[in-house]
This record gives C-alpha cells, sequence and structure tokens, in this order.
C-alpha cells in the first residue's frame, strides 16, 4: 500500500489593499508603472508582504464620485484595507467644503461597515485658494480621520508641492506631479501605511 504524500501546505491567501483616488494616483500625464501606487506594488512585492493592491483610481474624479462609486468596489473586491485619496478635485471646482467633509466620512463609514480599515490621505489646496479657504481644507482630513479613529496622511504632497524645487517638480500644469516626484509620494503614505500592512 503506497503511502500518503502529506498535502501541500496552503498559501495564505493574499488581502486586498483598495485604492480609491483622484488623477494623484491614476498616473495622470506620466508613464505607466512610474505612479506612487505602481511603486507601492513594487514596494510590497519587494518585502513580500502579502497584499494585492487594486488601484481604483480615476483622473477627475470627486469625493461625490468616489463615494458612490465605494460601495460596488467594496462588494467585488471585498478588500482588508481602503486608501481613500480624494478631495483635491473638489477644492479645485470650489465645492463647499462641508460637501467633501461628510463625503468621505460616508467613505470611510461604508469601508469600515464593510470589514475594512481605512487609511485618509490629505491634500492642501494652492494659495491663491485664500488663505481660510487653504487651512479649513487641510483641516477636514484631520477632523474626519479624528472622529472616525481612521489612519491619516497629512499631505500626500509633502516635500513637493512645499519643497524648494517644487515647480521643477512639476508638470506643465502645475498641479500633477512628474514621475521624480512620486516615490517622494510614496514616501509620504508609506510610515503611516507599512504598520496597517501587519
Amino acid at each position: 500500500m503506497l503511502a500518503q504524500s502529506p498535502a501541500p501546505a496552503k498559501t495564505p491567501a493574499r488581502r486586498k489593499l483598495l485604492i480609491v483616488g483622484d488623477s494623484l494616483s491614476a498616473e495622470y500625464g506620466i508613464a505607466r508603472g512610474t505612479g506612487w501606487v505602481a511603486l507601492l506594488e513594487a514596494r510590497i512585492a519587494k518585502e513580500a508582504l502579502r497584499w494585492e493592491v487594486i488601484n481604483a483610481s480615476v483622473s477627475g474624479e470627486t469625493s461625490s464620485g468616489g463615494r458612490s462609486r465605494l460601495p460596488a468596489l467594496l462588494q467585488q473586491h471585498r478588500p482588508a484595507l481602503v486608501l481613500i485619496e480624494l478631495g483635491g478635485n473638489d477644492a479645485l471646482r470650489g465645492l463647499p467644503l462641508s460637501m467633501t467633509q461628510a463625503n468621505l466620512t460616508e467613505m470611510t463609514r461604508a469601508a469600515k461597515a464593510a470589514g475594512a480599515r481605512v487609511l485618509l490621505v490629505g491634500m492642501a489646496v494652492p494659495p491663491n485658494y485664500g488663505r481660510k479657504y487653504g487651512d479649513d481644507f487641510i483641516a477636514l482630513f484631520g477632523t474626519v480621520a479624528k472622529a472616525e479613529e481612521t489612519a491619516l496622511v497629512p499631505f500626500l504632497l509633502k516635500g513637493v508641492a512645499d519643497g524648494p524645487d517644487a515647480e521643477s517638480l512639476f508638470q506643465p500644469d502645475r498641479i500633477h506631479p512628474k514621475a521624480e516626484a512620486h516615490p517622494r509620494l510614496l514616501d509620504n503614505v508609506w510610515p503611516v501605511l507599512r504598520p496597517m500592512l501587519k
């Protein structure tokens, strides 16, 4: 009688990280594979972390658009972690801050209700929008993160938009970073995201 060989050990399934963002996460104006999300995928692979990155970012997306798309994305992918990078286009269109805050709050709650943890990524607006609007806009991300007890990256473009070489790091529209700036975007996200991937 032949001895049965032991069944191969099951490889644990990879958990899913869903990224819902705008053009900053959708590689607008740069070569595919050079944006911060692609760099994140490469870093996760290099560190042999068992996570699959699903980039559901859309150029031009507002927080309202993200809010309307999120339920289907949660149902389809069943992520363990949701990174929300939205709000910049709301500000560029001068939409009410209360609306952006409500949308981000609802997205956070929907993700948590689906069993996912949430990382909120903050943004700032150019100074020509006025100091009060700019300050209030930055603050709303912290307000949502605190109220919903979620992790926060205060400013995705830190060291890019507010650095000494800011102009050289942006595409001609002065809104979208060049490919060479995207490693800095990942460096802003990684210290907050990495502990959540354990």
